[in-house]
């Protein structure tokens, strides 16, 4: 009998392994509970004066890195890289960068006064 539990256990043993790798990226943005949010769109809301883009939509709350999208289910949560088939395409099709440090009283393209000293100051 021990030898066939020895044989059993030997042979569970050597079974090939169904264990797969994953790497999780995550990213933290240090958004207020409560963060202000200002719709851009219908069903898309971004977060007034946040110096990176951070949307509202479908529940969720969606950050675009150069390295592709994350999201978080709550404003203070980290937020995961999230394949970009998963991304709403609405939010995939708004402009890069133009709803940075955004406030509910700019126009699409506008930039806050400051901003465009900012540039001036670096220009040559």
């Amino acid at each position: 009998m021990k030898k066939l539990s020895f044989a059993l256990a030997g042979l569970v043993f050597l079974m090939p392994s169904t264990a797969q790798a994953q790497v999780r990226l995550s990213i933290n943005l240090g958004l207020p509970v409560a963060p202000p949010l200002v719709q851009v769109q219908p069903g898309i809301q971004v977060v007034e004066g946040f110096g990176e883009e951070v949307f509202f939509s479908a529940g969720w709350y969606w950050c675009r890195r150069p390295d592709g999208w994350y999201r978080a289910a709550s404003p203070r949560a980290p937020f995961g890289w999230v394949d970009a088939r998963r991304v709403p395409s609405a939010l995939v099709r708004m402009p890069a960068g133009r709803y940075r440090n955004w406030h509910h009283d700019m126009r699409p393209g506008e930039r806050r006064p400051e901003a465009r000293r900012e540039e001036r100051r670096h220009q040559p």
